[in-house]
Order: C-alpha cells, then sequence, then structure tokens
C-alpha cells in the first residue's frame, strides 16, 4: 500500500456507533492516532440511544447510505444513471447477478443499490476500502471496489464469518488483498478458504488506559450469609448465542442456602423470554436487569462484582462468539472468569490458570464452576490476578494494533498525532 498525506481510507461498518461494538470504535481511533485518515461509511443508522465516550474522540466523518432502497430511491436512481456509464459497470452487474442467482433476496439487491450510491459518492482521495465484517459490510464494499477500481481488505469476526455460504466467502477472499481476523480459530478456519498469505491474526486487545487495572472482590464474601452475598456479572446481547438461558438455569441449581446475586447487562430480542425463564426457575428476584450501558457504567459493575459468568454457545443458525471483549474487561479488573470452551475463549482463558472454562450447554458444569468460585475467595483471587496478567501481556491494544497499522502502511507505531507517514 503507498499512499500520500491526504488520502483516506474508507472503513465499511454495518452500523455506526453501536455500543455493542466498542473494538472497532477503539481501532478507528487508535489507527487515526497513529495518522491514518478516515472516512466511516455506515450501512444503517445508529439504533442506539448514546454513545461511549469513544466515539466522541474520533475525528473521521461518516457517510450514511440509504438503509434501505425504498427509502432513498432518487439517490440510488442518481448513482446508478451516472455509475452505469463507467468501463467497470457491465463486469460488476454481471457478478452481482451470478452472487444474486445463488442467493436470490431483498437483502442481497439491498448491497447492490448501496454499493452503487457508495460508489458514486466516494470522495476523489479514498485510496482504498476496508469492510468490517464478511457478510453485507463485505458485499457492499466489494463491489464498490469493483466499480471504483480499488483494492479492498476486511476484518472478520464471528457471526460473519460462521453464517456466509462457503462459496461466498471463498469468492470475497480470492478478490481482498488482504484480511485480518481476531482469534486463531477464525485465522485457521478462513486460511483453509483463502489464497496463501491473505489471512492473517490480529487480536483486537482491549485499551487499558481505558480499563485501569482494579483488584476485584471481597473476601469475606463467600455465600453465607445475606450479608456476604456474591455478585455474580454478565454481559452480553440477550440472543441465542450468549446462553443467558443456560445461565439462568445454571444459578437456578445452585444450593439453596448460597447467597448470591446476578447483574445482567445487555438488551436484546429475548429479553421477555428470559424475564420469563427467571420467574419460572424461582429467581427472579435475584436478577438486576440493566440494559445496555456505556463503557464508563461498566466499568462500574465490574468493580462491584465478584464473579464474572459467560456461557456463550454455537447457536443453530451456526453464529457463535469469537473472544467477546468483555471477558477481557472484566480480567482488567480482575475478576474471576467462568466461560464456555466455545470459539476463542480458550485462547484467552487458560482453565485453573486465568479462569474456569465449562463445556457449552451444561447448566450442571456452569453450576459447579460457580458454586467453587463463590466458596474459595482465595481462588477467586489467584484465578483473576493471573487472568489480569495475562491480560496486559497478551491481549492489551497496545500490543496488537501495530501490525494491523502495518498493514495499512502505517510505520507511525507510537500513537503521535501527526501527518500519515506510509511505505
Amino acid at each position: 500500500m503507498s499512499e500520500t498525506a491526504g488520502s483516506r481510507v474508507a472503513f465499511v461498518l454495518k452500523g455506526y456507533p453501536r455500543l455493542s461494538e466498542t473494538f472497532i470504535a477503539q481501532e478507528i481511533l487508535a489507527l487515526e492516532r497513529r495518522g491514518l485518515q478516515i472516512l466511516i461509511v455506515s450501512l444503517r443508522h445508529p439504533t442506539d440511544g448514546r454513545r461511549h465516550p469513544i466515539h466522541e474522540e474520533i475525528r473521521a466523518p461518516v457517510l450514511y447510505l440509504p438503509e434501505y432502497l425504498h427509502h432513498g430511491v432518487m439517490r440510488v436512481v442518481r448513482a446508478w444513471l451516472r455509475i452505469r456509464r463507467l468501463a467497470t459497470y457491465p463486469a460488476l452487474r454481471a457478478l452481482w447477478l451470478t452472487d444474486l442467482r445463488r442467493d436470490f433476496s431483498a437483502s442481497r439487491i439491498r448491497r447492490f443499490g448501496q454499493a452503487l450510491v457508495l460508489a458514486d459518492e466516494l470522495p476523489p482521495d479514498i485510496v482504498s476500502l476496508h469492510a468490517h465484517f464478511l457478510h453485507t459490510p463485505s458485499s457492499v464494499t466489494r463491489y464498490a471496489a469493483a466499480l471504483r477500481g480499488l483494492p479492498w481488505s476486511g476484518s472478520a469476526h464471528a457471526k460473519d464469518i460462521w453464517t456466509t455460504p462457503e462459496w461466498e466467502l471463498r469468492e470475497k477472499l480470492a478478490s481482498c488483498e488482504w484480511l485480518v481476523t481476531c482469534t486463531a480459530s477464525n485465522r485457521d478456519h478462513l486460511a483453509n478458504l483463502a489464497p496463501e498469505g491473505t489471512v492473517e491474526l490480529v487480536y483486537h486487545g482491549l485499551d487499558l488506559d481505558r480499563f485501569p487495572a482494579h483488584a476485584a472482590g471481597d473476601a469475606a464474601r463467600t455465600g453465607s450469609t445475606l450479608e456476604n452475598s456474591v455478585t455474580i456479572l454478565s454481559v452480553g446481547r440477550l440472543v441465542e448465542k450468549k446462553g443467558a438461558d443456560v445461565l439462568l438455569s445454571a444459578l437456578a441449581r445452585l444450593p439453596s442456602a448460597c447467597q448470591w446475586r446476578l447483574v445482567l447487562v445487555g438488551g436484546g430480542p429475548l429479553d421477555r423470554k428470559l424475564r420469563r425463564l427467571a420467574e419460572s426457575l424461582g429467581i427472579a428476584s435475584r436478577v438486576e436487569w440493566r440494559g445496555s450501558m456505556t463503557q464508563t457504567e461498566l466499568l462500574d459493575e465490574y468493580r462491584a462484582a465478584d464473579i464474572f459468568a459467560l456461557a456463550s454457545r454455537v447457536a443453530a443458525d451456526g453464529d457463535r462468539d469469537g473472544l467477546p471483549n468483555v471477558l477481557m474487561e472484566a480480567q482488567t479488573q480482575g475478576l474471576p472468569c467462568v466461560a464456555t470452551q466455545v470459539s476463542a475463549i480458550p485462547e484467552l482463558i487458560e482453565h485453573g490458570v486465568t479462569g474456569l472454562l465449562v463445556p457449552p450447554d451444561s447448566p450442571d458444569a456452569l453450576a459447579a464452576a460457580i458454586h467453587e468460585l463463590i466458596r474459595d475467595p482465595a481462588l477467586r483471587q489467584a484465578l483473576g490476578s493471573a487472568g489480569q496478567m495475562r491480560m496486559a501481556n497478551m491481549f492489551s491494544m497496545n500490543a496488537n494494533i501495530g501490525k494491523l497499522a502495518r498493514k495499512f502502511g502505517l510505520t507511525n507505531e507510537h500513537g503521535n498525532e501527526g501527518a500519515l507517514t506510509v511505505v
């Protein structure tokens, strides 16, 4: 990649800003601070009512594409009338029609329309495009890049990898310049579908300046009385792959004399169903539903908790977590973590050393692990301290962002605010 000062990279996101995608926001901010000039392109308008403080620090402007084509008919038509004159249009149209025959859906049509608008409205100083997620954003990116004759790259995460058809993954990986993904398991899977050298592992890491180290827990809390009740925290969208139903079922299996409360942070489509489950299990009075939170608010919850639990699983449609940021956030605060042996979680948590791992979809095993931590404050402290150290050494953002910066041609490794320097 060779650029001159003043050139920009368009980052194509499904939605921006999003409370659940702080890992993307921290990456954009870190790259900006290393000199990369960015235009954010969002396929959707924001749906969250609030923003994280990090979103206020990002300087990149945002271009919103028509979320639904009928909401921006004239914008799409004007783009089509101009783009269809390009020499690249016939080949791109043929590619899209081939994709449409294999995936005849309103979504596929919408991606084509959004790509037309993006190709038409892309500023002349854009030298490449970068898609976050291998499903919808990379489809729009791939089409628009082909129309404008620009290279494109991508970042793959979780659902986008495991719910996208193999034919589509192969073709996208063959057409992009490079792709990074955030777990070794993702990397191994995608590398088998891509030309050699296309896919590279780059952990997101965590900005430890936003999560300063904290010694978690109170050794006096053992759950033996109401006064020393143990607080269990879980953070995640209320969707199938997060396994909140498994966690509730596990907690209902704890001995009746064991005193605990669950703080559940996150919103989502399963909210009502999970509340009804808590009622039916007889534990509703012990569950506090906090909804979505900003990073600042969430930091207080980590520091007030004794145990962090996440019951991730593979959903029926194949969707699954990659490496949940919330586990890393919890470990920065010295929280002992109980999680499942799903996807890349064992890359972060070493069982019995930096946390406890149990099989997914096993309320009995999860209950036993949580009960062990409730009864043993010394084990909580040991696991929390070891996890905190491993996080700082291997999964901090500073330990990983340099790899990504170099993919964009940046040689400014120290986060200075100066001009872009490239090789």
